[in-house]
């Protein structure tokens, strides 16, 4: 028998008195409660802010305002205010900050303040402000950073004020020997009411306006507004038309073609610039529209700004490009000595669309953030990144598929700006490298426009990349009697005459001239006479002078000799 204390004793026989089994029961009860407690208390404290007290210096919350969950919390504030019941918004914001006996008299200003604030500035994402106390996000599983997790702070919209946006956010705070926690607007988003209502509050302006103008009418707006924003937009069309008019004037005072040619380059930009920043500063500084407008108007703005500056680039290095082409409309970069202009302009072409590749991702970026779609409109599915990526893609895979394309000729220069080259058998020179596509000057002056992703895909020869030195061929089909030998004698005399014209100066040295029998069929023979040519953007000229000069000289030998030199039976491809 073992001892333990006098309470109770261990026996043999294996039993065990009553009154101990009691003991332990109530012990292990007691340790079960202990061990619940705290990780509930833990709990509540992970959910909620504990503070002292909550806006003491107010009077009792009214039975309308409903502060246990986010959506009840933001309900009431939205519907005090649509009653102009700013006292009891008042219960709303966290006041601890201001002295109690300031609370009454300030708080019903700062809660109209904000309603106003939030009334222009975030329209709001209503699935964010869930129904429950805990703020938990039930659905959505990984999609979501914190489903399944409670929450005591929700962040409603961020603004730009100054150097560092301010924040409208809600938290739970639970007052020292309250039953329960509440949702306010925290101490630093009231804190921040006076600066963000002066900034996107209603003007002076707006606030002299007779009172039947400031009321609510269609879709939440008032009526200043469904007059404002027609007359908005016809003062914009008129000051677009005035910034168009004194432009032209400038144009017909301009001396020089650079000059006139970067004002039309720049005008349609600095018209798009004068009408963005006439709705930017009537819009921030003389009317601040409410949301359900500014949600549109500031991608707008951004988007105008973005769009002037990729205008004025492209316009400008096109101007910039005729006058490297053809300064003064005489000189052609075709020619062998403008191989460096030739290099140059298509550099230039190659920075002009590096230029607008980044400044289309960067406006992109702008335009994104100035619309805020995950915050304004709740489309949560839009606003993730993969699903906007597919988007966008989707949308712009045609123009920037081409512009990398053009970036690709422009980078290899596989075709420069004013080299010849042999398309589809089209002989013609490289004109412009657009965004788009590939313009090509025919040798009729005729232009053939190639889509940019085409041109890069077909093969094609390039006959200024090749040697200077080239031979260019004239191929005859004449008649198996011809006389070879007279014809290669008047091949010679036809290319001596030729040298000493004007086109004379693109011939090579003539010893590289030879006469070829190089085929032969039913038709007759197929003699290749070969011209050497210095430059073989003038190449086509100069076989074009000596073929007329040689099929001359071949009829006169006909006539001269009584033999025949071409064919009796001409076909289509008798002669090329």
């Amino acid at each position: 028998m073992i001892k333990f204390g006098s309470t109770f004793r261990l026996q043999s026989g294996g039993f065990v008195h009553k009154n101990v089994l009691k003991n332990v029961a109530c012990a292990l009860l007691l340790l079960a409660a202990l061990a619940g407690a705290y990780p509930s208390s833990a709990r509540a404290q992970e959910t909620s802010f504990e503070i002292s007290s909550l806006n003491s210096g107010l009077p009792p919350v009214p039975d309308r305002i409903d502060r246990r969950t986010p959506r009840s919390a933001m309900a009431s504030f939205l519907q005090a205010a649509i009653d102009d019941d700013w006292k009891a918004a008042a219960h709303l914001l966290d006041l601890n900050e201001l002295p109690a006996e300031r609370q009454a008299a300030e708080g019903p200003v700062l809660a109209r303040q904000l309603h106003g604030v939030i009334d222009r500035k975030a329209v709001l994402d209503w699935s964010l402000l869930i129904d429950r106390p805990d703020a938990l996000q039930t659905e959505g599983g990984d999609n979501k950073a914190q489903a399944g997790e409670p929450r005591r702070s929700l962040l409603l919209r961020d603004l730009p004020l100054d150097v560092i946006p301010a924040e409208i956010r809600l938290n739970r705070v639970l007052p020292e020997g309250a039953e329960q926690a509440v949702w306010v607007f925290t101490r630093q988003t009231v804190r921040n009411i006076p600066a963000l209502h002066l900034h996107y509050g209603p003007s002076s302006l707006e606030q002299s306006l007779p009172a039947i103008l400031r009321n609510k009418t269609i879709g939440g707006l008032m009526w200043w507004e469904l007059i404002g924003l027609p007359l908005l937009v016809l003062a914009a069309i008129a000051l677009g038309w005035v910034v168009h008019r004194i432009l032209q004037v400038f144009w017909r005072r301009a001396n020089t073609r650079v000059t006139t040619g970067l004002l039309r380059a720049s005008s349609i930009p600095i018209i798009i610039v004068s009408v963005t920043s006439l709705v930017w500063w009537v819009t921030g500084s003389i009317f601040v529209f409410s949301g359900r407008i500014d949600i549109f108007l500031a991608p707008l703005i951004a988007t105008g700004f973005v769009t002037a500056l990729l205008l004025f680039i492209v316009n400008s290095v096109e101007v910039l490009l005729d006058e490297l082409i053809a300064p003064g409309d005489d000189v052609d970069l075709t020619l062998a000595k403008q191989a460096d202009a030739r290099v140059l302009a298509t550099r230039l072409n190659a920075a002009k669309r590096v230029l607008v590749v980044i400044v289309f991702l960067i406006g992109a970026g702008v335009v994104l953030s100035s619309a805020n779609l995950a915050s304004n409109l709740g489309l949560s599915l839009l606003a993730s990144a993969g699903a906007l990526t597919i988007v966008l893609g989707f949308a712009a895979r045609n123009v920037l598929g081409s512009i990398m394309a053009s970036l690709q000729i422009a980078l290899n220069q596989s075709a420069r700006v004013g080299d010849r080259v042999l398309y589809k058998d089209e002989l013609c020179h490289v004109e412009r490298i657009n965004m788009t596509f590939v313009q090509l000057r025919n040798w009729d002056s005729t232009r053939l426009i190639v889509p940019v992703e085409e041109f890069v895909s077909e093969t094609f020869s390039n006959w200024t990349l090749q040697d200077p030195a080239m031979l260019r061929i004239i191929k005859l089909k004449l008649d198996p009697r011809a006389d070879v030998s007279a014809l290669r004698d008047a091949f010679n005399d036809v290319l001596q005459k030729v040298s000493d014209s004007d086109t004379g100066r693109n011939l090579d040295d003539l010893s590289g001239s030879s006469v070829n029998v190089a085929d032969q069929d039913a038709f007759g023979i197929e003699v290749w006479f070969s011209i050497p040519c210095k430059d073989p953007n003038t190449s086509w000229e100069v076989a074009c002078d000596v073929r007329e000069r040689l099929v001359a000289k071949a009829a006169q030998i006909e006539e001269e000799s009584g033999r025949h030199v071409f064919p009796e039976s001409i076909t289509a491809a008798a002669m090329t």
